[in-house]
């Protein structure tokens, strides 16, 4: 558990956490201790008293706040009489409680797996080795290996059995998960099929990124105070005020000492922040705490390798700052080295104008060109795709073309191959 204040920080989100779980906590027990102890993490004497508050107050579960290694965890259960789990054990469950799609199910089971692999072990006698001595042998020597016989119990077979089972199973659900990824792999060329940027918003669990999402592209994702509460990835379309059409995409929430194999398991949930060319990273300004939170953030984008892609940072639940808060926080992103945060309220909608036209600054340039068309009648998507994707300035009727003046984005343009259809002059004079 980290020292100090930074310790006690994390157990206000472990609370938070098991309570997105569904528990009700009873109590919590905080220590400092320079070293954790290998067999228990917290030692003899500190097991005794959380053994005593659990009996006090009726818990049947223990949860830590740091990463049990198995031999602890067994360790720690025998003493306190009672179920024990630790961070990663309780993410990967609320994970499981609110993973919807194919893909999200298949991750959380294959990570669940890889966590219960190194610690299945035997409990009671039809899971345990029976006894008996390894050596000697009896009178006059004979029977050597007499003392051993029997020692191969059935708990061995049965552990073994198991293991396989989970390694067939895990085998199964990454061979499963592959071809999911490769069903994204077709939607996402599908989607580049007409050139759309993508922003995906980024930030920490409960930053209030659905509630942007929302605000931003009229969706109805989930909004819920608790953690995690979005984990499939849900995408729409948004057009921004200079008429350019982008992707947004809403991702699951980052937090604290995320392991290494849960960020590994939801690699693919998360290719929408590393294919995004702009970032929008949201932080709950409202908590005092937020400046720690945004470089737990910035350690989870530099392992997902896109620490350098463009970022537009924002501040949102303003509505949550009293007067003096909110002149503080804008007097200190005016000194702010990066380029400045936008301040929003998500809920109450206060900044959200200025969100779009910074967003539309901040994504890389996409000229818009004016052209000049005549398209046959028979390209019906190709017009379609320019009313959808442009801003149509004029049209006319012309036998069986189609004349117009449109204003495309170059990538689209260059897509549709627009330049074969181009004519100098679209529209005859209009009559004086």
């Amino acid at each position: 558990m980290p020292a100090g204040e930074q310790g006690r920080e994390s157990l206000e989100e472990l609370v938070e956490l098991a309570r997105s779980a569904g528990a009700e906590i009873a109590g919590t027990v905080f220590q400092v201790r320079e070293t954790a102890d290998p067999a228990t993490l917290v030692g003899r004497g500190k097991l005794d008293e959380i053994r005593a508050e659990a009996t006090a107050h009726k818990a049947p579960l223990v949860i830590f706040d740091s990463n049990l290694s198995p031999i602890q965890q067994r360790n720690i259960e025998a003493a306190t009489n009672r179920r024990v789990i630790d961070r990663t054990q309780l993410i990967l469950d609320i994970f499981a409680r609110h993973a919807r799609s194919r893909e999200g199910q298949l991750q959380v089971e294959l990570a669940q797996l890889n966590y219960l692999l190194p610690r299945l072990t035997g409990k009671g006698v039809m899971m345990s080795r029976l006894g008996g001595k390894s050596g000697g042998g009896g009178a006059g020597g004979a029977g050597g290996g007499a003392g051993r016989i029997g020692v191969r119990g059935p708990g061995e077979k049965k552990l073994e059995t198991d293991r396989r089972r989970i390694r067939e199973r895990v085998g199964k659900i990454q061979a499963s998960i592959d071809e999911v990824r490769k069903q994204r792999a077709l939607r996402r060329e599908a989607r580049n099929a007409v050139p759309l940027g993508t922003i995906a918003i980024v930030g920490y669990t409960n930053a209030g990124k659905s509630t942007l999402f929302n605000a931003l592209s009229r969706a109805e994702v989930l909004v819920s105070s608790r953690m995690f509460a979005t984990l499939d990835p849900t995408i729409r379309a948004l057009r921004l005020p200079s008429n350019r059409r982008v992707l947004v995409s809403d991702t699951v929430g980052f937090i604290r000492d995320l392991p290494k194999g849960l960020l590994t398991a939801f690699r693919a949930t998360l290719e929408e922040v590393q294919e995004a060319a702009l970032l929008l990273h949201v932080s709950d300004v409202s908590n005092p705490h937020h400046e720690e939170l945004d470089a737990e953030v910035d350690k989870t984008l530099c392992g997902l390798g896109v620490d350098t892609r463009p970022r537009l940072h924002v501040l949102n639940k303003i509505d949550c700052l009293s007067p003096e808060e909110r002149k503080e926080i804008v007097a200190r992103t005016a000194n702010s080295r990066r380029s400045a945060p936008v301040l929003v309220s998500a809920l109450s909608g206060e900044g959200l104008d200025e969100l779009l036209r910074r967003m539309d600054t901040e994504m890389p340039t996409d000229p818009v060109l004016r052209l000049s068309i005549r398209l046959p009648l028979v390209e019906g998507r190709t017009l379609a795709m320019i009313h959808a994707l442009g801003r149509v300035l004029h049209t006319e009727l012309d036998d069986s073309h189609m004349r117009l003046q449109a204003e495309i984005p170059a990538s689209i343009a260059k897509r549709l191959r627009l330049n074969q259809f181009e004519v100098e002059e679209t529209f005859r004079p209009a009559a004086s």
